[in-house]
């Protein structure tokens, strides 16, 4: 086990980091976190911010000398970068995981060799590939195998032809095609693994998008679409995924329901956005879990103590008209269950990611209804 006051390396510096850090910080624990940002969230709180690319070797020396195990806090930190900082020092999770959940093909080639719920898909490598694509998958959603996040690197495609003029604005990058299902809902699992497979999740939660991008995740039974039988299958699922990784550490799985069926849609080897509400109505967030994983000690209490619902706060709301100023907090500090959560980035932009509020109270429909009101009162349009 690793105690504090030891130092801890973190890749990757958005903001997921940043709640790393201050848990970690929380517990005693010294953080370096090695990113090229210089201006990074997480680099701004850490002991020791690196600004560097993943690939400076003479970084990687220095990093692996002064932490006692290191992390992650984004799938796209390069797998090599993880099997090289693994030489010297506990990397968790490990390299084989994070290149498995970091390429869509990858992640849909291990559902289905391991006998997950996965919809329809096909590999596209080349333009012809499409060509050899039986109507029945149609419509469907033709995704970057790398890089694509926030519905950034994908198209929605009727046919063929459309698939073919994607694939060429995509300048021939790996993808792959889905089929779009027809969702009933979306709901993701965050869970906890530690080195010798015990596993604590936390509760489901009911996602909802605009744009490509989650727009709120409610972790509320009775106020969530979500039925108890089809939560429980999911985490059943995300566990048994986690076992089969090998995995080490805080990670989401991501689903959707389509006529009353789970399916697996993404893996997150980190952290996730739907589970920010666990800061504030679990006895143990994700991001200490995230900690206690990687220092081999026993994982904490997972449950919930208080319905949550949870907002996120887009770049978009730092603009108006043609004007760029702070929203108006007021509207949210003024409630007394809802916590505000802005992450230190330094310039807000449409689509970025720039904080989140939770609402908590003991009654579910009671802190949807609260979390609604308090997203439309700071101009968060339906």
């Amino acid at each position: 086990m690793i105690y504090p006051p030891a130092t801890l390396g973190m890749l990757g510096g958005g903001q997921l980091g940043r709640f790393f850090v201050a848990a970690a910080h929380e517990m005693g624990y010294q953080v370096w976190v090695l990113d090229p940002d210089p201006k990074s969230p997480a680099g701004k709180i850490a002991d020791r911010h690196l600004c560097v690319s993943y690939d400076d070797h003479a970084a990687l020396d220095e990093f692996s000398s002064a932490c006692a195990a290191v992390t992650t806090e984004f799938e796209n930190v390069p797998a090599a970068t993880l099997e090289y900082l693994a030489k010297f020092i506990p990397v968790r999770p490990n390299a084989a995981a994070v290149a498995i959940c970091q390429q869509r093909v990858s992640e849909k080639n291990f559902l289905r060799d391991n006998g997950f719920p996965h919809g329809p898909y096909r590999e596209i490598k080349v333009a012809e590939d499409l060509l050899s694509v039986p109507p029945t998958l149609f419509p469907a959603i033709l995704k970057i195998a790398r890089f694509g996040y926030d519905g950034k690197g994908q198209a929605v495609v009727e046919n063929v032809t459309e698939a073919q003029q994607a694939f060429a604005q995509f300048k021939g990058e790996t993808c792959v095609l889905e089929q779009r299902l027809q969702l009933d809902y979306e709901i993701s699992v965050v869970l906890a693994r530690d080195a010798d497979g015990h596993v604590r999740t936390f509760p489901v939660a009911e996602n909802r998008h605009q744009r490509g991008i989650l727009d709120l995740s409610i972790a509320a039974p009775g106020a969530s679409a979500a039925t108890a039988e089809l939560t429980q299958l999911a985490e059943r699922v995300a566990v048994e995924i986690s076992a089969k990784l090998g995995y080490i550490g805080t990670m989401g799985v991501e689903f959707f329901v389509s006529q009353g069926q789970l399916f697996v849609n993404e893996m997150a080897p980190r952290p996730h956005n739907s589970g920010h509400y666990t800061i504030d109505a679990c006895v143990s967030n994700q991001f200490e879990q995230q900690v206690r994983a990687l220092c081999g000690l026993p994982l904490g209490d997972s449950q919930a103590h208080s319905a949550a619902v949870m907002v996120n706060l887009l770049g978009d709301l730092w603009y108006h008209g043609e004007t760029y100023r702070e929203p108006d907090w007021s509207a949210l500090l003024a409630v007394p269950n809802l916590k505000l959560h802005l992450y230190g980035k330094h310039h807000a932009r449409p689509g970025r990611k720039m904080g989140h509020f939770t609402v908590i109270d003991n009654d579910p429909e009671r802190a949807l209804a609260l979390a609604l009101q308090a997203r439309a009162a700071i101009g968060i349009s339906s």
